[in-house]
């Protein structure tokens, strides 16, 4: 699997998809499996929700989604 090609198709979905935005501020654990079809242990996933975060944040893609980062990460 391509990690790098499955955050940015994961930033992509967050981006245009209010539905999916709203699964992954709240389980983005879930969110992220649904998305890749493979139940991944936690940690492998979380850093894919990690990467996903910080490619949000980089690009910086409106307050709303920075909204949902802030509630995500506390």
């Amino acid at each position: 699997m391509d990690i790098k090609a499955k955050i940015e198709e994961l930033v992509n979905k967050v981006k245009n998809d209010k539905d999916f935005a709203d699964k992954f501020k709240n389980d983005p654990v879930k969110a992220v499996e649904g998305v890749i079809g493979v139940d991944l242990p936690d940690d492998q996933i979380n850093k894919i929700v990690d990467g996903v975060k910080a490619k949000i944040t980089a690009d910086g893609i409106g307050g709303k989604i920075s909204s949902i980062i802030d509630k995500i990460t506390g």
